[in-house]
């Protein structure tokens, strides 16, 4: 049997799903491949993957694409690590590195720049190292585990999942799962179930990944506060609401 193909985000937030898909029998019908968003995002565009966990913002360039999960990487308020760092207060901000490793917080600061926060900065893609460009009058957007550590580095900090609900009142999604093709009723519940228990086995995860330095003190926090993972009704609303506006940014 040909094995499904599936490329996952290899941050802290993905941990649970990681587990729940390895410690279940779906292993033996899966190829597990951890890949940053972007990445996530190319291979499943690029019919390397079958399904991917993908920051939401390409799903308008997928040709083909199924949401095949109850569950997502989602936020009610801060997420704690899709960050804007800056040195001077939103309306003095000059220049945004923006994050090569996620569309999703691309589109979203650039979102919250035009229609909530009336900025109009020069938009600079970053590269490797980028942290340490934050100075006078250039802010950058980090995500994922690298935001770990930086609480107090910066003056100002935005969390944009947080500014996201102060501006539409609704949740965030940054990541769903998608297929580019059609698959079996059966697969789709068994991949869910997976999905599920590695949520509800997040306290064992917990002392396991609290043994590793890597990680901030807060896992427990993170990952049953910050992040929320159920696709519900509103969640599904703020992501309408976000490819919307994403749509129309260049207009």
């Amino acid at each position: 049997m040909q094995k499904i193909k599936i490329s996952v985000v290899s941050y802290l937030n993905s941990k649970p799903f990681v587990a729940g898909l390895t410690q279940s029998d779906l292993i033996d019908k899966i190829d597990l491949q951890l890949d940053i968003p972007s990445v996530c995002a190319q291979k499943l565009m690029n019919g390397k993957v079958d399904i991917g966990l993908i920051p939401v913002a390409v799903l308008p360039q997928l040709k083909e694409k199924y949401i095949i999960s109850d569950y997502c990487i989602g936020a009610v308020g801060k997420v704690a690590s899709v960050i804007l760092y800056s040195e001077v207060p939103l309306e003095k901000i000059a220049n945004v590195l923006l994050d090569y490793q996620s569309r999703t917080s691309v589109s979203l600061v650039k979102v919250l720049a035009k229609n909530f926060w009336k900025i109009n900065p020069n938009w600079m893609n970053a590269t490797e190292n980028f942290e340490n460009e934050i100075k006078e009058k250039t802010a950058a957007v980090i995500i994922g585990d690298r935001t770990f550590g930086l609480e107090n580095k910066y003056k100002f900090s935005y969390d944009l999942a947080e500014e996201w609900q102060k501006f539409t009142g609704l949740p965030f999604v940054f990541a769903c799962w998608v297929a580019n093709k059609q698959l079996s009723a059966s697969f789709i519940n068994e991949f869910n179930a997976a999905l599920k228990n590695g949520l509800n086995n997040r306290p064992e995860l917990i002392i396991e990944l609290q043994k590793s330095s890597k990680y901030p003190t807060n896992i427990d926090t993170y990952l049953n506060k910050n992040i929320d993972y159920d696709y519900d009704s509103a969640k599904k609303k703020g992501l309408e609401l976000f490819l919307s506006y994403q749509a129309n940014l260049e207009q």
